[in-house]
């Protein structure tokens, strides 16, 4: 029993995934929605291995859904939840200092992109959104703002 509610996980995963690859957000945000809701509830003790990791991936992925729509705050809601799930997962971090670098908000965007950096510090997208952030920030500095 407990195989197959993980094999349905799964497959619920995959055909999310799918549905965001092929820009359907509305489908997408509802499949992992479900797989989402699936984690939390009461078999989610049970968990196979790497649990956390589908969790924080199809929270993270929600949050894209939220983002191409441009809902900030809930993108970001489900960005951090997926921090909160998954700390080590390097994605959501880089996701979320997007928005906030977005919102102007760059030195807390900044510590997003140095966190990516101590994770994970190939990811060039990460360095390259840091360096930006400082810049614009210096600029907004100059300008009075």
């Amino acid at each position: 029993m407990e195989r197959e509610a993980a094999g349905g996980a799964a497959e619920l995963l995959a055909a999310a995934q799918a549905q965001l690859a092929a820009r359907r957000l509305s489908a997408a945000e509802e499949l992992y929605s479900r797989f989402i809701a699936r984690c939390a509830g009461p078999a989610a003790g049970r968990a196979p291995a790497g649990a956390d990791r589908d969790l924080a991936t199809a929270l993270n992925n929600r949050g894209q859904v939220k983002y191409f729509r441009v809902e900030f705050a809930a993108a970001m809601e489900d960005y951090t939840a997926a921090i909160e799930c998954q700390p080590g997962f390097e994605v959501p971090y880089y996701n979320r200092g997007l928005v906030l670098y977005r919102l102007g908000c760059f030195d807390e965007a900044m510590k997003d992109f140095r966190k990516v950096l101590e994770l994970n510090p190939q990811f060039e997208d990460a360095a390259l959104s840091l360096k930006q952030a400082i810049l614009d920030k210096e600029e907004k500095e100059k300008r009075g703002y």
